[in-house]
């Protein structure tokens, strides 16, 4: 079954971009490209409290995943 992203609500799709980022961000970490630091230089852009929540949720999810401390 396919999705069509574009087809999404803004608010949907800024849930999947902040995923998408906290992702990337872990696996940096993981990969020693980027500390702690970056996460939080990431949550400082995040104005809205449910997204910077939904943010941090991804961050936790991908380091249990990818196994970062």
């Amino acid at each position: 079954m396919s999705i069509n992203l574009s087809l999404l609500p803004a608010d949907e799709k800024n849930r999947i971009e902040l995923d998408k980022q906290a992702s990337f961000l872990v696996w940096k970490m993981r990969e020693a490209k980027a500390g702690p630091e970056e996460l939080e230089q990431e949550a400082a852009k995040i104005r809205d409290e449910q997204a910077l929540n939904d943010f941090w949720q991804s961050v936790e999810k991908y380091k249990r995943m990818m196994g970062v401390a």
